[in-house]
């Protein structure tokens, strides 16, 4: 319980301290592309998969960083991936994987999740990305410079209207 109070914090004071400037590129000046998300279900993890292959045939490097709930399988180990073992007491990262995810500058960082994950938020504060796009959510504000709103609340909604509004921004 602690620590989430101490993530809590530590996200606030990564968004007020964070010095990267944030601004969007048209989507066909975008090279590196980063998707961060927390694994749910096959299905969740199938509308990742697709949204990277759109990506990629439009010319997109991807990057992907997933967190792995306690209790959740992983469903084929092609995603880099973190659990709560990889954060400390204190609220550190301690898995490379996540840091070296967290200092790649982005053109656009993908937040694909339905609801709020503070672990997750903590990275999109520490992100050096230039654009991070998110779901529509007061929590969101944050820690991302456009947010998507959707009507069903489904991932594979999100996924759309993220490709589709940022195909928009010339």
């Amino acid at each position: 319980m602690l620590n989430k109070k101490i993530l809590s914090y530590k996200t606030r004071s990564l968004v007020t301290n964070n010095t990267v400037v944030r601004r969007s590129i048209s989507y066909s000046e975008a090279r590196s592309i980063g998707i961060i998300f927390s694994i749910e279900d096959l299905k969740k993890h199938e509308t990742i998969k697709k949204f990277i292959k759109q990506l990629e045939k439009d010319g997109k490097k991807t990057q992907v960083l997933a967190f792995l709930p306690k209790g959740h399988q992983n469903f084929e180990f092609l995603f880099d991936f973190f659990t709560v073992k990889d954060i400390s007491f204190w609220g550190n990262f301690t898995a490379s994987q996540v840091m070296e995810f967290a200092q790649k500058p982005f053109d656009f960082l993908f937040y694909m999740d339905t609801v709020s994950n503070p672990l997750i938020k903590n990275i999109l504060a520490m992100s050096k990305a230039r654009c991070r796009i998110g779901k529509f959510d007061d929590e969101n504000s944050a820690v991302c410079e456009l947010m998507i709103q959707t009507t069903n609340g489904s991932t594979q909604e999100l996924a759309s209207e993220m490709y589709r509004y940022t195909k928009l921004l010339s």
